[in-house]
């Protein structure tokens, strides 16, 4: 698989998170969740929302998968968290990470990682965090076909 994979480094930025554990079906509940604790606390949010996975179905059984999302807020919200509901804040520092762009349904973004890792130990690099989801359609208003994932990792120099 062909992509293009540029490196960048991200802005820091404080988000809203909700930890998660299971499959990766309950994504859809979850950013409902999340969305209705940041009107809930107030919270605006300041850009697209991302889930973070920490590891993958090849490691470990769809129970125990670990992954959490986060929506970038704006304003001055103190840290905190996670609550017995995994939802918190968080300041993130700005990263360096490899990224590519994703359009289509969200559940054929398998070969797009393996590509990604792929360049990524081509090309002088190690990852170096988890990998990451930007979502920067909206399934509820999007074809599924359309839709438009950044897909990144964290990255280094070797």
């Amino acid at each position: 698989m062909a992509i293009k994979v540029a490196v960048k480094k991200t802005e820091p930025r404080t988000v809203a998170f909700l930890a998660k554990k299971g499959p990766y079906s309950q994504l859809s509940n979850a950013f409902s969740e999340l969305y209705g604790l940041l009107q809930e606390k107030g919270y605006k949010p300041a850009g697209p929302p991302c889930g973070v996975f920490f590891n993958s179905p090849q490691q470990v059984p769809e129970q125990e998968l670990l992954w959490e999302l986060q929506w970038p807020v704006s304003g001055k919200v103190a840290p905190a968290g996670p609550d017995k509901r995994g939802f918190g804040v968080k300041n993130l520092p700005a990263t360096e990470v490899a990224c590519t762009m994703h359009k289509g349904p969200f559940d054929q973004v398998g070969a797009v990682y393996g590509a990604l890792f792929g360049w990524i130990m081509q090309n002088g690099y190690e990852v170096a965090g988890p990998s990451e989801e930007v979502y920067l359609s909206d399934p509820a208003s999007t074809p599924a076909a359309e839709l438009q994932t950044e897909i990144r990792f964290p990255v280094r120099k070797k």
